[in-house]
């Protein structure tokens, strides 16, 4: 299944671009409505169900549900926000082929047991008003099917356009997914997304040069080891510890950059520090920071460098943050927390190869004006990254992953349970584990994501930043090819 996204201005593209290839939107219509009444049918037991049909090409589509639906022996009639003698173009055509029953919206008098919202598709731009608001509030999920998106969420940017939008158990969208399918708080009111495909022909949606993606596997490749690897050809990852009385976090960061494969991992530690790091540490090194050179030095001799998680946000610490930055030639940098907050707002160059991880606070002091005069947070997410030409990871329900030449990467795995004390820092030590075995560093982000986001989704309640890194075996486990997996012992 492709992990395309499309927005709803691309999808418009695609809708015209296919009748110009002879593909008609009644056609669409029709497949469009058949898809649904099979997703309906593969799900739900014959229930009586009142079909909301809106004045577009949307409203179309669900006529044709309704139509196939009866055929399939459903009790189901059309509820219609407009007269069919107010109906244009080929949801005219389509309303014309039903022969059920049809009512104005909300006025059957009929107590139905489930509901498919074809009132408004991805494109609406305007809140939900009359009835159609009182059906969105009255209405639950769990007897909702949505076309398209649930009305009254916005397509591309999966929020609500009023005080009131639809809440589905399913939705059956069409071609590819669209940004409010996979942005919260969208995704969590689409319940079930299916995507079907109505015919728009391949070359049309090829045309589009898509560059958003859900986050899987597919998009990227692990590194896994050969049979004779040893442990300098899977990469030296250095973590930045903070001082004396902070110094679990870069431990965290790098427990994950060991458990994602980094044949070598060192703590680079304030002489201060020395002694609460090294009464935790084993298979991770430990390297006393002799001043400004230390960092330098570290830049320059690893594969990948995380700088950070409770590194310090005082004036000797930019500086130690700089002598890595200016380091030449140097590793990619992954730039999480203290980092973020010493360079904002970003003026220093950074390189293709780093990679930012702010969360929303971190992100707003590091690019002032960009999260306010963005549209949505993919759109947020690409400036920051076009702007500090490095790879931007912005943490969230969705985490959003931008390259500075416009891809972007949806994150929709993870939990709630993962918003807790240090698991950031495990994140960005997985992006440096990643990183020092090779990743490119885009694809490393999204990697590490993912997985992390599986991790916190295996453990669930309870969890603690502490639990992450011993639940990445299994994590990778499952992704490793055949030949590597772990096998049961006896």
């Amino acid at each position: 299944m492709t992990r395309e996204i499309i927005t709803v201005e691309e999808m418009r593209a695609i809708d015209a671009a296919s009748a110009a290839a002879g593909v008609s939107t009644r056609t669409l219509m029709e497949n469009a409505g058949r898809a649904v009444a099979d997703a309906i049918v593969k799900r739900f037991p014959k229930q009586r169900t009142a079909v909301l049909c809106g004045p577009g090409n949307n409203g179309g589509d669900g006529w044709v549900v309704a139509r196939k639906l009866l055929e399939a022996g459903w009790p189901v009639w059309v509820e219609s926000l407009v007269s069919r003698a107010a109906l244009r173009g080929d949801a005219a055509d389509v309303a014309a082929a039903w022969t059920g029953e049809t009512f104005e919206l909300g006025g059957s008098g009929r107590d139905a047991e489930l509901f498919v919202d074809a009132l408004f598709g991805a494109g609406l731009s305007r809140p939900l008003g009359g009835e159609s608001a009182r059906l969105a509030a009255l209405l639950p999920a769990e007897r909702v099917v949505a076309v398209d998106v649930p009305s009254g969420v916005s397509g591309d940017d999966g929020a609500p356009l009023g005080g009131v939008c639809f809440e589905a158990a399913l939705t059956v969208t069409f071609v590819r997914k669209k940004p409010a399918h996979v942005l919260m708080p969208g995704r969590a009111w689409c319940g079930e997304v299916v995507v079907a495909d109505i015919g728009a022909p391949d070359s049309v949606v090829d045309a589009q040069h898509v560059s958003l993606f859900e986050n899987d596997p597919s998009l990227w490749s692990l590194p896994w080891p050969e049979a004779d690897t040893h442990k300098h050809e899977r990469g030296h990852v250095i973590v930045a510890s903070g001082d004396r009385t902070r110094t679990g976090a870069a431990r965290l960061s790098a427990r994950a950059a060991m458990r994602a494969g980094a044949g070598l991992v060192t703590v680079l530690s304030p002489t201060d520090a020395l002694a609460q790091n090294a009464a935790q540490l084993t298979a991770i090194m430990l390297r006393e920071a002799q001043g400004a050179a230390s960092y330098a030095e570290a830049a320059r001799a690893a594969r990948a460098m995380v700088i950070g998680p409770a590194f310090g946000t005082d004036d000797a610490h930019y500086k130690l943050l700089l002598a890595a930055l200016e380091a030449s030639p140097r590793c990619p940098l992954v730039l999480d927390a203290d980092a973020i907050t010493l360079l904002a707002p970003l003026t220093h160059g950074l390189e293709g190869h780093d990679v930012m991880t702010p969360h929303v606070g971190e992100f707003r002091r590091a690019f002032p004006g960009v999260w306010s005069n963005a549209t949505n947070v993919i759109d947020t997410a690409r400036t920051a990254a076009a702007y500090a030409r490095c790879v931007v990871l912005l943490k969230g329900p969705a985490t959003v992953i931008a390259a500075p030449d416009g891809r972007a990467i949806v994150n929709t795995t993870g939990t709630p349970f993962l918003a807790t004390a240090g698991s950031g820092d495990v994140l960005a030590g997985l992006i440096g584990g990643l990183i020092g075995q090779g990743m490119a560093s885009f694809e490393a982000a999204a990697a590490a994501a993912w997985v992390h986001g599986r991790a916190g989704e295996a453990f669930g309640p309870g969890l603690t930043a502490d639990d992450l890194p011993d639940i990445l075996p299994s994590v990778f486990n499952a992704l490793a090819p055949q030949g590597l997996k772990r096998k049961p012992l006896g």
